[in-house]
Order: structure tokens, then sequence, then C-alpha cells
């Protein structure tokens, strides 16, 4: 039906050039490197942030009240805030104080807005592991003589990491495709560079293009995530049985 459609001679002179996707695809993947390379960096920013974050939040002891208070209110804000603007409100208002010493590279700028963003998301996504681990746990391990601290680091942690891995996973495919929300401050990623090409051939191939690249890490990441979640269900089925 697309293909038989009046307009569709048009659409794939603009979108499936072969000769304009040959004549960009080069100059997308190199500036795509940044995109895996922003990800990479972002994403292990995320995990250790986002794990302090959430035992700031999970924390009882009463001296520890104003890290609780600050941590649920860093959550609650940075939840609320669309992603793009946060990364507009970065990238164009902190160099706009002008204030001696703060960085005003736009990929340090908009890399603090994702990690900002993504770690309340991340920091739930923890705490709903430490949450779903059982009390039992904590005691066995203070009956054996481990501290509180102890029992949170060596006990409690690690299952709820395990058990948290594929929302995880699920929110750094997301975080992967956001890093293209840089290219609203001009920084020269695969999105960026796309629509830098299009401007010149006045053809939207690199677009797709692209977007090809994209597909390319976020469809291995989304069938890893299906394995995982799989083999938790087979772990499961197994116990239960």
């Amino acid at each position: 039906m697309i293909v038989t459609s009046p307009g569709w001679t048009s659409v794939r002179e603009s979108f499936f050039s072969w000769y304009w996707f040959r004549h960009s695809f080069s100059d997308v993947l190199s500036a795509f490197w940044l995109d895996v390379k922003m990800f990479l960096i972002l994403e292990a920013i995320v995990l250790v942030f986002a794990l302090l974050v959430a035992l700031c939040r999970n924390s009882r002891a009463p001296a520890l009240f104003p890290l609780r208070l600050v941590a649920t209110v860093y959550t609650d804000l940075f939840r609320g805030i669309p992603t793009i603007l946060l990364i507009f409100l970065f990238g164009f208002g902190i160099p706009g104080l002008a204030i001696k010493g703060v960085p005003t590279d736009p990929l340090v700028l908009g890399g603090a807005a994702l990690v900002l963003s993504y770690s309340a998301y991340v920091a739930e996504v923890y705490r709903a592991g430490i949450d779903s681990v059982h009390t039992a746990q904590t005691a066995a391990a203070l009956a054996v003589g481990l501290t509180r601290g102890q029992a949170m680091r060596y006990v409690v942690v690690p299952q709820a990491v395990r058990r948290v891995v594929p929302p995880l996973l699920n929110d750094f495919i997301s975080l992967q495709k956001d890093v293209a929300l840089l290219s609203i401050l001009g920084v020269i990623e695969a999105l960026r560079q796309a629509e830098i090409d299009q401007g010149l051939n006045f053809n939207s191939t690199p677009l797709v293009a692209a977007a090809l690249l994209y597909i390319c890490v976020t469809v291995p990441l989304a069938r890893v995530l299906d394995h995982m979640q799989a083999r938790a269900r087979r772990r499961q089925q197994a116990v239960m049985v």
C-alpha cells in the first residue's frame, strides 16, 4: 500500500536515496562514535551516582535525614523535568551566567544534564530492587556479626542489583538514544551531522542513515534484555518447582 501510493516516488527519492546514503554514511558514522563514547561514559557515571542516591533514600538513621530529604527532592525534581528541557537549561543557561571556573563545553553541560535526569530514574530502579530484598536477609547478616552498613554492601545491594538488571538495561537503551538530544547544543554527533548533510544536499536520506546506526546498537541491547528476562523466568520457575 505504501509503495503504490501517489507520493511514494517523491518519498523514496527524499528519504531512501542510495546515492545520498552512500555519500553521507561515512560522515554520519564518524559522528556516531561520539554518541557511543558519550553513552559509555554517562552510563558508568549514572550507575554509580544513582546507587548513591538510592542508598540515601533508603537510609533510616535519624542523622541521615538531611541526605534522605535531599535525595527525595532530587528524584522528584529531575524526574519531573523533561530531559530535552534540562539539556536546554544547562547548555544555554549555565554559560549565560558567565561564572568563572564553570565549564561551558556543551558536551560537559549536556552530559551533566543527561546524568542528572537519568540518575533520578535509575535511582528509583535501584530503590525498588533494594526494597525487594527480604528483611530476613538483613537480619541474617546482622546475626553473623556484620554491621548494618556491611549488610547493605555485601548482602542487600548485590542481590538488588541482580534483580534490577533488566530494567536498568531498558533505561540505558533510552539513554543511548537520548544522547542525540545533545545536538540541540550544537554538538556534532550522528543526528546533528545528518541534519548538516540534509541541509547541504536538500535530501533527508542522511537522517535514515543515522536512524539505522541507532538501531544497530539498540536492537542487540534489546535482545540481551529479552534473554536476561527469559533466563530470570526460567530460574524462578525452577525454584518454584
